[in-house]
């Protein structure tokens, strides 16, 4: 029996058969978040470099996640998960590899940088693998039933790593020395790897494959939502202590642990509300949480009201990605589920890629404050874009039911 047609099964044996599979999700961004903090220190600090050149060589790795997507995704429904998966630990791996090499190297700068920044694109490519791969393969194990909860026990795995990695390279760093990242990064893609080899892999699904222009193309709509809903996360990651510096603020990093808890717990407490009134009515109300949590950012006369602000913003914030993904994976065939989540995630990487530098344009034009205002009316105009979505699909349904 397919897991597709498995029996109902509570929801913690559910969620029991989901954690071992984005426990790869977790390692995979723990090598990520590691190195993180720490590199652009590196590069700048160490080597001798501008701090422009320290940013691009960490913004590369995005670079990398972009342009593997479709790749991750075709990998994912053809190869099947467990393989996927394990591919992009090995990438990880290899970018520990080359990690450790670049600090050795470093009485040659320029022979540094070049390895770390290949360090760099190699981890992107893991990137795409192992989470596409993760999605996939929670999925084959609890039905296409419970995609909701399984994309949203991945993005805790994928936050939670980065939050607990970066304070971890950190004290690492200062205690032992920077070529040990390099170590623990290899040793932790290792264990994902042997892990993922005692876990029973899932089907491959077989049957129609659509081509990725055509899957990209029916998931563009849900696309564009994402990327407008998560403008708001890439301006407060990016601008907040920026903001609370301006206006003389203390404790900016307590804005981003409330933020970071509040999504955590949405996500814990919430995600079965997707199945439950469909993922188009849950991103309306996501995104109507995040815009007023923005709002409050923009005006916010005191730092306890822009703390509030960040709180409802990372609530609202926390479904955004599920919701959507749910409708728009359900646009395509089984066999087509890896190239329609490739797909659907290349918006985040681009909406976080392009809100950096275009929200530093608003700030320095018209302050800080600004930026916020510019992510709240993404998010309104993703409510809107989520309101017509719904309405569509009502009136599809509505036309399937009369005929």
């Amino acid at each position: 029996m397919s897991a597709d047609s498995a029996p109902s099964r509570s929801e913690f044996a559910t969620t029991l058969q989901i954690i071992p599979v984005v426990f790869f999700t977790f390692l995979c961004y723990l090598t990520i978040g590691i190195p993180l903090a720490v590199l652009p220190g590196y590069v700048h600090g160490d080597l001798g470099f501008s701090a422009v050149l320290a940013g691009a060589a960490i913004s590369v790795q995005y670079l990398a996640t972009l342009a593997s997507r479709p790749l991750a995704g075709r990998c994912a429904d053809t190869l099947g998960p467990r393989r996927t998966v394990s591919l992009g630990l090995l990438g990880c791996g290899t970018s520990g590899i080359l990690l450790l090499l670049a600090v050795l190297c470093g009485p040659w700068p320029m022979l540094s940088l070049a390895l770390l920044v290949c360090s760099r694109l190699v981890l992107g490519f893991g990137e795409s693998l192992c989470g596409t791969g993760a999605i996939l393969w929670g999925i084959g194990r609890v039905g296409a039933s419970n995609n909701a909860r399984v994309i949203s026990w991945n993005g805790i795995a994928t936050y939670g790593a980065l939050a607990l990695g970066a304070p971890l390279g950190v004290a690492i760093t200062h205690a032992i020395g920077f070529a040990a990242l390099g170590v623990l990064v290899i040793a932790l893609a290792a264990l994902g790897f042997y892990l993922a080899r005692l876990i029973a892999p899932v089907p491959i699904v077989h049957g129609e494959r659509m081509s990725y222009r055509s899957v990209f193309t029916r998931v563009l709509p849900h696309g564009i939502g994402l990327a407008l809903g998560s403008a708001g996360f890439g301006s407060i990651a990016t601008f907040i202590t920026l903001f609370y510096a301006a206006k003389n603020w203390p404790n900016a990093a307590l804005s981003l642990t409330v933020f970071g808890t509040l999504f955590i717990g949405a996500r814990l407490l919430f995600a079965n509300t997707i199945k439950t009134y469909g993922g188009f009515r849950v991103a309306i109300a996501s995104f109507s949480f995040e815009c007023v949590g923005l709002l409050m950012l923009w005006l916010a006369p005191a730092p306890h009201i822009a703390l509030a602000g960040a709180a409802l913003t990372g609530f609202g914030f926390a479904l955004v990605f599920p919701a959507l993904g749910v409708e728009a994976v359900g646009l395509v065939p089984p066999a087509s589920r890896g190239s329609a989540l490739s797909a659907y995630s290349v918006f985040l990487d681009l909406s976080l890629g392009i809100t950096g530098p275009l929200a530093g344009y608003i700030a320095g034009e018209f302050g800080y404050a600004s930026v916020f205002l510019f992510a709240a009316i993404a998010a309104a105009s993703a409510v809107v874009l989520s309101t017509a979505l719904y309405l569509r699909n009502a009136k599809v349904s509505n036309l399937s039911a009369a005929q």
